[in-house]
């Protein structure tokens, strides 16, 4: 029987997350590089790195820009009214940049969401 572990605030973890802080203090840093997650938080050595994240962010970021896409390429046409080629390659760089901003974000708040509800990686 496994024994019930402390209920963590699942929202102030998520925040935490999201500023790429450690969903337990919120001091310490939450990656080494830019998606790298750390080991372990410097500031109060929560385990970090068993937290696994696999595709769950690249998901919701590719879902996130998707819905995005729609209004920006609606916005573009309208504003600008440019060539066809031209359209695509300006959509393109805003998704790929859209989409590199927002992953890191994205995957902060996932690991302060499994780190919330207790979701290590069994092979940890």
């Amino acid at each position: 029987m496994t024994t019930p572990h402390p209920a963590r605030d699942l929202g102030e973890a998520m925040r935490r997350g999201l500023a790429n802080r450690c969903p337990n203090c919120g001091e310490g840093r939450m990656f080494d590089g830019y998606l790298t997650v750390a080991g372990k938080c410097a500031a109060c050595g929560e385990p970090l790195g068993d937290y696994r994240a696999a595709d769950g962010p690249a998901f919701f970021t590719i879902c996130i820009v998707g819905a995005l896409l729609v209004p920006i390429l609606g916005f573009t046409f309208v504003i600008f009214r440019p060539e066809p080629l031209t359209l695509v390659l300006i959509v393109s760089a805003i998704s790929v940049v859209l989409a590199l901003v927002l992953l890191r974000f994205v995957k902060g708040a996932f690991i302060g969401y499994l780190w919330a509800k207790h979701e290590r990686d069994p092979g940890a």
